[in-house]
C-alpha cells in the first residue's frame, strides 16, 4: 500500500508562537516522567521568560521524559494567536490566564482529530468516505475557531463519538486493503486487537499487516522486526515498546508522541508523517 498523507505542517506546535501553555496549563505528578509535581496553572520551574523550554535539549537525562512524548498537534499557537489574540498569561489578568489555561486541553483534543482526519483524506483507499470526512474536518477546525465561552462549553466528547465513528470507517477500507479480512497464517494477520491488553507481547517478527491496534496496550511489547504494514495504531500505547528494525510504512492513525513513547532503530521503517526520535539507537 503506497504510504500517502495529506499535509499536517498546520498541525505541528510552533512553540516560536505559543504563550507555553502546555508547560503551565497541564499538570503533572513526580514519576518515571516527571522530575517533579506541578499543578494545573502553575508553570513549570524550567519554562524561561520566553515561553521557552531552558532545558529542551536536556528533558530526558534530567527526568521529564513526559514531556517528549507530548505534542499539542498546533493548539498552542492557536489558543496563544487566533482564540486570544496574542495575547500573553503573563502581562494579562489571572481571570484571561485561567480561561486560556481551560480552553487549551479543549482545542488540544479538536486539533487531535483535525490530525486524523487529514491523514484520512490522505488515505486513497478511504475515498467512499472522503466526503463525509471533509465535512467533518471543516466543522471541526470550525470549532477550535470558536470564542473562548464557546470552546468552555464544548462537549468535546460527543464530537469525538461522531468524528470516531468516520475513522472506524476508514480503518475498515484501509485495512481491507492492506489484507487486514484476509485469513494469512502470519501471526495476528487480520485480527482485530482493538483494546487488546498485549503488555510486554512476545511479537518479535510478527505479521501484524492490517491489523487494528485501535487503543491497544503494547507498553513494553517486543515488536522487533514485526511487519506493521497497514495497521491501524489510533491510540495505541507504544510506550517502551522496542521497535527495532520494524516496519511501519503505510501504517495509519500513528502520531509522534506515540512514536516518541517507544523504542526503536536507525533500521525502524517509519510512514512519512512522523519523524525518527532523536533518542532512537542506532542500529547495531
Amino acid at each position: 500500500m503506497p504510504d500517502q498523507i495529506a499535509d499536517h505542517s498546520d498541525l505541528r506546535a510552533d512553540c516560536a508562537r505559543c504563550f507555553g501553555l502546555c508547560c503551565v496549563a497541564l499538570p503533572f505528578a513526580r514519576s518515571a516522567d516527571f522530575a517533579l509535581d506541578k499543578p494545573a496553572g502553575k508553570p513549570c520551574p524550567n519554562l524561561q521568560g520566553d515561553h521557552r523550554c531552558g532545558i529542551h535539549a536536556d528533558l530526558r537525562r534530567k527526568g521529564f521524559t513526559g514531556c517528549t512524548v507530548y505534542d499539542c498537534f498546533g493548539a498552542g499557537q492557536k489558543v496563544s494567536q487566533v482564540t486570544f489574540g496574542g495575547q500573553d498569561w503573563r502581562t494579562a489578568s489571572q481571570e484571561h490566564a485561567r480561561r486560556m489555561f481551560d480552553v487549551f486541553p479543549v482545542v488540544r483534543q479538536l486539533h487531535e482529530l483535525l490530525w486524523y482526519l487529514t491523514e484520512a483524506l490522505g488515505l486513497p483507499a478511504a475515498r467512499p468516505v472522503h466526503p463525509e470526512l471533509r465535512r467533518a474536518l471543516e466543522k471541526t477546525e470550525g470549532l477550535t475557531r470558536r470564542t473562548f465561552e464557546e470552546l468552555a462549553a464544548l462537549d468535546v466528547a460527543a464530537h469525538r463519538q461522531e468524528v470516531n465513528v468516520l475513522l472506524l470507517r476508514t480503518s475498515e477500507l484501509v485495512r481491507a486493503g492492506a489484507g487486514g479480512k484476509s485469513k494469512g497464517k502470519g501471526k495476528g494477520r487480520g485480527k482485530d486487537r482493538r483494546g487488546a491488553d498485549l503488555m510486554g507481547a512476545r511479537l518479535r517478527g510478527a505479521d501484524l499487516r492490517g491489523v487494528s491496534l485501535r487503543g491497544a496496550y503494547l507498553i513494553a511489547a517486543d515488536l522487533t522486526g514485526a511487519d506493521l504494514r497497514g495497521a491501524d495504531l489510533i491510540g495505541a500505547d507504544l510506550r517502551d515498546a522496542d521497535l527495532t528494525d520494524a516496519d511501519l510504512t503505510g501504517a495509519f492513525f500513528l502520531t509522534q508522541p506515540q512514536v516518541n513513547a517507544a523504542r526503536g532503530s536507525a533500521g525502524t521503517r517509519l510512514p512519512a508523517s512522523v519523524g525518527r526520535p532523536v533518542h532512537w539507537a542506532a542500529a547495531r
